[in-house]
């Protein structure tokens, strides 16, 4: 039986590839202590764009999604 390509678990956890293949990975700060925080800081969760040195390194964490 092929078991095939995997993806790695923890960048799933971590990283989202979206449709035109830009990579957002998640803001640090966004699970607890909300009410002390400002909407600046609790917009988009998933919003921040990867920086283009590491967006190679993470795509081959995501075999199927390159």
């Amino acid at each position: 039986m092929w078991k095939g390509l995997k993806t790695h678990s923890w960048a799933k956890k971590r990283f989202k590839i979206t449709a035109t293949k830009k990579v957002l990975f998640k803001k640090s700060c966004n699970n607890h202590l909300l009410t002390n925080k400002g909407n600046n800081n609790k917009r988009d969760p998933y919003g921040k764009l990867l920086s283009k040195t590491y967006v190679k390194k993470v795509k081959t964490l995501f075999p199927y999604n390159q």
